[in-house]
């Protein structure tokens, strides 16, 4: 029963990323690790799997509709893939198992990187909640494109992923629109293909991919498909400026769920 609980929210991990580009990762952790009881470390591994195939899928109407920047996409997902692989590869299997202890604390690397998480899903909320402007309005307000800014945050939103397991589409999709001047389509097509290379690959640099529960994984990543193609529908009917402030509050209650659940409010 509880496997098919998560499953349901699989579908809705696909459907959000369907109708906004972005918040798969910041719903695949919390159901990994709540709903399925997967340890924290190896939940980010399959986050990664997860939305990097839904993402890849995604791609597809997105290409025949000619929504997607190629260059952009190499400019800012080059560094990110980089950055996420050798995160995955190497930062993370160093971390400490215990960062921090003393007689009345302790810090371990599982809870650590929940605390990171839920930071992350705390600001991209404020992001999504504040972000009240039209696409057409953040085409207007668009900057010329700054290849730097957009090599700089691909790195750094390749670390980020690397770490948390989170795709990134909320960070990546306002730098394509601000940085690259990109219509706001156009920047959730190509972020979707940027995610499925970086996570995909980061997923490759994971210690022991053969012990991996690929049933689980292919099941959870089926249902996450279908809800994608529904969010495509959906996203046709309700405007992304309703959606995203909603959604931004919701990520915005999980993140602070987390941090009661791990101890860190109280």
């Amino acid at each position: 029963m509880i496997e098919w609980i998560a499953y349901f929210l699989a579908l809705i991990i696909g459907i959000t990323l369907g109708m906004i580009g972005a918040g798969g990762s910041i719903l695949t952790i919390p159901v990994l690790v709540y709903v399925l009881g997967i340890a924290p470390t190896e939940a980010t591994g399959y986050s990664l799997f997860i939305v990097g195939i839904t993402a890849a899928v995604g791609v597809i109407p997105f290409y025949k509709n000619k929504l997607i920047d190629f260059k952009t996409a190499i400019m800012f997902g080059a560094p990110s893939i980089v950055a996420v692989f050798s995160t995955r590869a190497f930062i993370l299997p160093a971390i400490p198992e215990i960062l921090i202890k003393t007689e009345s604390f302790s810090l371990n690397k599982d809870t650590f990187l929940l605390l990171l998480f839920a930071l992350v899903m705390i600001a991209a909320s404020f992001s999504m909640i504040r972000n009240k402007k039209s696409p057409t309005e953040d085409l207007l307000n668009a900057k010329p494109k700054n290849y730097l800014f957009i090599l700089l945050e691909g790195a750094v939103v390749g670390v980020l992923t690397g770490l948390v397991g989170a795709g990134g589409g909320f960070l990546i999709i306002p730098a394509l629109v601000l940085l690259s001047g990109m219509p706001f389509k156009k920047a959730i097509g190509t972020s979707l293909i940027i995610i499925a290379a970086k996570s995909l690959i980061g997923f490759l640099g994971e210690a022991n991919l053969a012990a991996a529960n690929w049933s689980l994984l292919s099941l959870f990543s089926a249902f996450s498909i279908m809800g994608i193609f529904i969010g495509f529908r959906l996203s046709k009917i309700i405007q992304s400026n309703i959606l995203k402030p909603a959604f931004g509050y919701f990520t915005l209650l999980m993140g602070i769920y987390i941090l009661i659940k791990e101890g860190f409010l109280k």
